[in-house]
């Protein structure tokens, strides 16, 4: 049975809200890294990094409202400081000092660490009848699933 947030049991909530929390800090930290190496990227491919990076710091800052959000709406604390993201966060700070193949490769894997992320989180949702919380999961899922193919394309035909 669907259940609406406030309708859900405390401990269905609890899971929920630490699946979501541990999403918003990975989504702030890769925010800020995907800006950074917007500002930084340099070398032949200028332009489409730098566009495709903004693409993914713009997107993320609205998914963190997502995700800040749908806390709000389980009636919990939504945590934005990012001291909290960064001790929370599987996703880590870079001083964007890297060639465009490194920061590339890092954004990726990045973007799969959100995928799954997103997915524990999914899973959580559904099991608890939370379908609100699953569909936006599976929805940012898509998002960063998409990211991951387009960096993934970059690489293509690059020395490893």
């Amino acid at each position: 049975m669907a259940l609406v947030a406030a309708k859900m049991e405390p401990t269905a909530k609890e899971e929920i809200v630490e699946g979501l929390t541990q999403a918003l800090a990975e989504t702030a930290v890769e925010t800020t890294k995907a800006q950074n190496f917007h500002w930084n990227v340099t070398g032949m491919a200028f332009g489409p990094l730098h566009e495709l990076f903004q693409k993914i710091y713009e997107d993320h800052f609205e998914g963190q409202d997502f995700l800040a959000e749908r806390i709000k709406a389980m009636d919990a604390h939504a945590e934005g400081r990012y001291s909290v993201f960064l001790s929370r966060s599987t996703i880590t700070e870079h001083d964007g000092k890297a060639d465009a193949k490194t920061m590339i490769e890092v954004l990726l894997k990045d973007q799969e660490t959100l995928s799954s992320t997103l997915s524990a989180l999914a899973a959580v949702a559904d099991q608890h009848g939370d379908y609100a919380t699953n569909d936006m999961a599976t929805a940012r899922i898509e998002t960063h699933d998409k990211f991951a193919w387009m960096l993934r394309a970059h690489l293509r035909g690059t020395a490893a």
